[in-house]
């Protein structure tokens, strides 16, 4: 589950960075529009996936021994 969480912040972060370089969002133009039922899935698939990252923060390291 955090790798998964940890792709979909990736996706979410590239098409900010898209928005913020070229005003182009991704995400909209391969699911039809903002207003597009999969571009909202999309979208709230990508801030879940934020809100599970929040709780790497606090998690504790594990200790490996090589």
């Amino acid at each position: 589950m955090d790798r998964l969480s940890l792709v979909l912040v990736i996706i979410g972060a590239l098409n900010w960075l898209l928005i913020a370089l070229f005003q182009f969002d991704l995400v909209a133009s391969l699911f039809g529009g903002q207003e597009a039922f999969l571009s909202r899935i999309v979208y709230g698939l990508v801030g879940l996936a934020g809100i599970w990252c929040i709780t790497l923060l606090f998690r504790e390291r594990e200790k490996r021994t090589t």
